[in-house]
């Protein structure tokens, strides 16, 4: 929990691991025999954490010791009996939880990407303590009234326009947080507080071990069939008997596309639908219970619903601006859908079948309509994108042409897991830039989906250069095979390093301005716009190279690829909308109405928007597994995905207007954009690059929909 994290993203940090089961840490565990490495700074290159050193028990007594610490430099910030200045107020708050910052980055880390009982329990019992520390900073009066000072005398303080930036982020975040409330509010607030931290954590524990129970179990090869041999190898029990498919986040579920079973079919998405619909995994009550204590928290700060309140520093700024981005793809996106739809039916009709297309099917049939279209068959593409080559000669190779940086695999840092690999990354001038940690491969200790974040952050404040992971949930290949990718996960890999970059760039003075501290709807425009390079010309021949004869990916694939680009995004953006809508619909409830059921709400808020006109397109997360909103930092900020793809399309739209992969492009998009951290407007930010607002046009183009 960095201690200047703008107050929003609290969220993220509290529900740092998704935890399965509790446990008591080991009593027989003796610290007194050796110390603490989290308490003293790691002596490994830029800071970076020694794995080969730390232990689970390590990190609960270094994060109560850094609240602790914490505490004590508040304490002194808010005794000083000297009038409030920038270096002995705000500076003296971006400075007091060092401690903290270091160990809950590094808990947070192995929290969502290699947890097990020991950190599930500590994650139970730390959360609703960050929930309370990070009220104890900004509904702390005193603390509060040095900073209205301040404030209310900036423009006399003749501070640099970040200095500027720091103090004004800080007193928007004590004003949102609920410093002007009275006593009894900001007790009432810090009990909302508290609960939503255990709330929120207890919902990623518990959707944890609902996808690992609703792993589904197949016992006839049958009911298997065109499902690969290297999948099914991977996949086949220890005692030889059946292959167990485990659970991805979303909804549809990748093997759907390969199996031949319709009955196999249906058994594995309807097990992903009800992953937490019943028994001990029922993630119902505490949808409802979140929801309202959000719409009460939201109501008691002054908002109609708790959208209202959560939007305030964001570029969409309020529901109503998010409601009516959303009119303006809705229609197209479901027509696209529908269209779609009538294709696919027609296909299970020509493949002599005679029954309405249903969600489990969709996948399955749209494959083969895509072959048919553009002849593209995914296990044609896939011996061409090996993992490796893809990261250094793809990834890495978009990251020299555009930003002149340069990688070395590092094997002498320790890392968390087997399967981690560690980069270096240096200037074009040969200046040290920072460390990659890179984490691609599913296993039952990580939990779903993909992300960034860093191990030790980018400030000038501290002479830190930025330690960055991607984390990822790539099938692992059987023993002796390589890690063929599909162009999905392709695209994921460029994703995923676009944050790395958006960090790796940061040049701030202050780490809570650092980076990717950024809004949510401008956080995934540099991750969504780094995806575009997945398909340069100059690019993909560089990667995309046959794993066994080293030859290129032909032509012939390539054009396939490309013009099967807009194929099924009917269905992508609708289901997309639809979750989004869902996040919206949560979140604009408000505190005088009680929501008795969850599935019915989840009907309604579909229907009401016209989400529900194509019966086959269910929305790619469910509230029972929506873990963005219910256990991260995404409540009322899903549809920021969507938004920044508009950024996306639009910035790309310069780049191809200007010459496309040039160094100079590259330097002014880093300069002007990806170095800036939080240190601007970011509505001005990039009007100030790209010479114009953005428009929806481009994204609508990409995506086929005009």
């Amino acid at each position: 929990m960095r201690k200047a994290i703008p107050f929003l993203m609290l969220a993220v940090l509290i529900s740092a691991c998704n935890n399965s089961k509790e446990t008591k840490l080991n009593d027989d565990d003796n610290m007194s025999e050796r110390s603490n490495p989290l308490l003293v700074e790691s002596t490994l290159p830029y800071y970076a954490p020694d794995f080969s050193k730390i232990k689970d028990e390590d990190f609960e007594p270094a994060m109560l010791e850094g609240i602790a610490q914490q505490k004590k430099a508040i304490d002194e910030i808010t005794s000083n009996p000297e009038e409030p200045t920038f270096e002995n107020t705000v500076v003296a708050l971006e400075k007091s939880g060092e401690l903290l910052d270091r160990s809950s980055q590094i808990f947070g880390a192995l929290g969502s990407a290699n947890t097990n009982d020991a950190l599930q329990a500590i994650d139970d019992r730390m959360a609703p303590k960050f929930a309370a520390q990070q009220d104890a900073i900004y509904l702390n009066d005193k603390l509060f009234q040095r900073f209205k000072t301040l404030y209310n005398k900036r423009e006399s303080l003749n501070l640099d326009p970040e200095s500027l930036k720091l103090l004004e982020n800080y007193y928007e975040d004590f004003e949102i947080a609920g410093a002007n409330l009275s006593a009894e509010d900001k007790k009432t607030l810090s009990d909302y507080n508290g609960r939503l931290a255990t709330l929120t954590t207890k919902f990623g524990k518990t959707l944890l071990a609902a996808n690992n129970a609703g792993a589904v179990t197949f016992n006839d090869k049958e009911e298997l069939a065109g499902v690969s041999e290297d999948v099914l190898k991977s996949r086949a029990n220890e005692d030889g008997k059946g292959w167990t498919i485990p659970l991805q986040n979303t909804t549809q579920q990748p093997l759907l596309q390969s199996m031949d079973n319709r009955a196999s079919r249906e058994k594995l998405f309807k097990a992903a639908w009800m992953r937490a619909d019943g028994g001990a995994n029922d993630t119902r009550d505490l949808v409802k219970e979140i929801v309202e204590l959000r719409a009460q928290k939201a109501k008691l700060l002054g908002f109609d619903n708790y959208a209202a309140w959560s939007l305030q520093k964001t570029m969409a700024k309020t529901p109503a601006h998010v409601n009516k981005f959303f009119e303006g793809l809705i229609p197209a996106g479901t027509a696209k859908a529908q269209a779609e739809s009538d294709e696919i039916q027609k296909m299970i009709k020509a493949q002599g079948e005679d029954f309405t297309l249903e969600p489990w099917d969709w996948n399955y049939y749209a494959e083969m309509v895509r072959k048919e279209k553009y002849d593209l068959d995914e296990e044609q593409i896939k011996p061409y994108f090996e993992l490796k080559t893809v990261l250094e000669k793809g990834v890495f190779f978009a990251a020299t042409q555009l930003y002149g940086i340069t990688f070395k695999e590092r094997t002498d840092i320790p890392v968390y897991q087997d399967d981690v690999l560690v980069y270096e990354l240096f200037e074009e001038n040969g200046d040290q830039l920072g460390l990659f940690y890179a984490d691609f491969f599913a296993r039952p200790s990580k939990r779903g989906g993909a992300w960034m974040s860093n191990f030790v952050t980018q400030s000038k404040l501290y002479n830190k250069k930025p330690v960055i992971y991607n984390v990822c949930n790539f099938p692992k290949p059987s023993d002796g095979n390589p890690a063929l990718l599909t162009f999905d996960e392709v695209t994921t890999m460029f994703h995923e390093f676009g944050h790395a970059l958006h960090g790796f760039f940061a040049d701030q003075q202050y780490p809570s301005l650092s980076g990717t501290s950024v809004a949510r709807d401008f956080v995934e425009f540099p991750s969504q716009f780094n995806e575009n390079w997945a398909l340069y010309p100059e690019v993909l021949k560089n990667y995309a190279v046959h794993y066994e004869t080293g030859e290129q990916i032909p032509q012939e694939l390539i054009s396939k690829i490309k013009k099967s680009g807009t194929f099924n995004q009917g269905y992508s953006i609708t289901e997309n909308l639809a979750s989004s809508n869902l996040d919206m619909q949560w979140h604009t409830i408000p505190s005088t109405k009680k929501i008795d059921d969850v599935d019915a709400f989840e009907k309604e808020a579909l229907h009401k928007t016209k989400l529900d006109v194509v019966h086959a397109v269910p929305p790619r997360y469910r509230s029972t597994y929506f873990a963005h909103i219910f256990a991260g930092g995404y409540a009322a900020g899903y549809y920021s995905y969507l938004w920044t793809e508009m950024l996306d399309h639009d910035a790309y739209n310069w780049f191809e207007e200007n010459g496309g992969m040039t160094r100079e492009n590259g330097q002014r998009f880093r300069d002007m954009v990806l170095s800036r951290g939080n240190t601007q407007d970011l509505e001005k930010m990039y009007k100030a690059w790209r010479g114009a607002d953005p428009k929806i046009g481009p994204l609508l183009k990409a995506r086929g929909l005009k």
